[in-house]
């Protein structure tokens, strides 16, 4: 399946609940979210509409990847851009899989993060994503622009609704 980035957000005047146990507001099945799966007679179905609603779940497939390479420092000792925080982050792999990462952005964090967020455009991504061809490296640049504007939408609600969010990568 991959590894995958999921945020889910969370209300400002639960911040320090969030901080000491950021799994308790994550789902169990976030995939199950995403995608939008179903039972129906023993069989799941994925209806591909996420289940839960954009304001509270971002899901970033495996987007997250380009998106933390546009906002990462630019040479080792460098400084990152702000928004990294909410892509920052590597699972830890071992002999049966992965360690998630997980972090917690609070609501006074959103407003740098959303800030530098709406910055980054397509050119941003396309000279920060290194591609084989001209043709990959604009598939993936249309990809990852694509997940921007989702997250650009998701943390600027979060700053005017003075909510935070957890985040898993795994």
């Amino acid at each position: 399946m991959g590894i995958r980035y999921y945020a889910y957000a969370f209300d400002g005047d639960v911040t320090d609940l969030a901080l000491a146990d950021p799994r308790r507001f994550l789902s169990s099945d976030p995939l199950a979210d995403a995608w939008g799966l179903e039972s129906a007679d023993g069989v799941t179905i994925a209806t591909f509409k996420q289940s839960v609603p954009e304001c509270d779940m971002l899901y970033l497939d495996k987007a997250w990847r380009q998106l933390q390479a546009c906002t990462a420092p630019l040479a080792p000792g460098m400084e990152a851009r702000p928004a990294f925080r909410m892509f920052e982050g590597q699972v830890t792999m071992h002999y049966d899989g992965w360690d998630s990462w997980l972090r917690v952005l609070t609501p006074g964090e959103m407003e740098a993060v959303s800030q530098d967020l709406n910055r980054i455009s397509e050119n941003d991504l396309r000279q920060r994503l290194p591609a084989v061809s001209r043709a990959d490296q604009e598939s993936e640049v249309s990809y990852a622009a694509h997940y921007l504007q989702q997250a650009k939408s998701f943390v600027s609600n979060l700053v005017t609704s003075g909510r935070g969010m957890v985040y898993l990568i795994g």
